[in-house]
């Protein structure tokens, strides 16, 4: 690419000295190799880092059976229906906010590392790092519930 060898500008006609790149009169482009749509401006791509807090809802609960008192794991898309116990066949129907239905911990994916965690139900709407990979996620509760 050819440098500005000085001379007049040719918009204006003031004398600009060598190796400029634009007219200090102007602001012409002085070097044809430079035009504005010869640089091509990269998309924008938000760093990982920066975004890096992701917000995740339980897929599921475990939760004491309201009659024989043993652990079961119980997929959010049941709340609020009729479920039973596969250790005593006891019905219950499976609402978290009933004093009968006892939560324990949930259950959900890493979105980091992408590993199922189980986690104590205290850290449902705190921003904790997953056990497995120090990913940093944001456990939030589902809306519906």
């Amino acid at each position: 690419m050819p440098n500005w060898i000085g001379g007049e500008c040719p918009a204006c006609g003031e004398w600009m000295p060598p190796n400029q790149v634009r007219c200090r009169n102007c602001r012409t482009l002085l070097n044809e190799d430079l035009k504005p749509d010869s640089v091509e401006i990269p998309e924008f791509v938000p760093l990982q880092e920066v975004d890096s807090m992701q917000q995740v809802s339980p897929t599921g609960y475990y939760i004491l059976c309201p009659h024989c008192e043993k652990e079961l794991r119980i997929n959010r898309k049941y709340v609020g229906q009729g479920v039973s116990c596969k250790h005593c066949a006891g019905s219950f129907r499976f609402d978290l906010s009933s004093p009968q239905v006892k939560p324990v911990a949930f259950y959900s994916d890493c979105p980091h590392c992408e590993d199922e965690l189980r986690v104590a139900i205290k850290y449902l709407g705190m921003k904790v790092a997953c056990k497995l990979c120090s990913g940093k996620i944001h456990f939030v509760p589902n809306s519906s519930e």
